[in-house]
């Protein structure tokens, strides 16, 4: 089964960050992806730009309404995600806890719906 792990963090941490912080978090990034690649679970990802880059689109009395930026003010934006395939949800809950943003945000562990055709 199919399970989209969304990683959620303090995107102002990266403001004051110094480079070598910043590469010492995208290695422990670069070192799940392998890792998850050579187990066999990875079936994709990627990271998002800041949150400030995002622009939120609804369809208001068929208006098309449109505004910068995510929906909520939150202290956590959606930084990016990773798409997994696990026997269960326990195993997506430990490929999940390796996540390195697991570490000082959170991972959301959601299963991905499987439509009858």
């Amino acid at each position: 089964m199919k399970y989209l792990c969304t990683i959620y963090g303090d995107e102002s941490a990266w403001e004051n960050a110094t480079p070598e912080q910043m590469s010492e978090v995208m290695n422990a990034y670069f070192a799940f992806s392998e890792a998850a690649e050579k187990a066999g679970v990875l079936r994709g990802g990627e990271g998002l730009e800041r949150s400030s880059a995002a622009t939120t689109v609804r369809v208001r009395d068929g208006e098309r309404v449109l505004s910068d930026g995510p929906f909520a003010e939150t202290k956590e934006q959606l930084g990016g995600y990773y798409l997994v395939e696990a026997k269960d949800v326990d195993e997506a809950l430990k490929i999940a806890e390796r996540i390195p943003s697991a570490r000082y945000g959170s991972i959301e562990v959601r299963p991905v719906v499987v439509w009858d055709s």
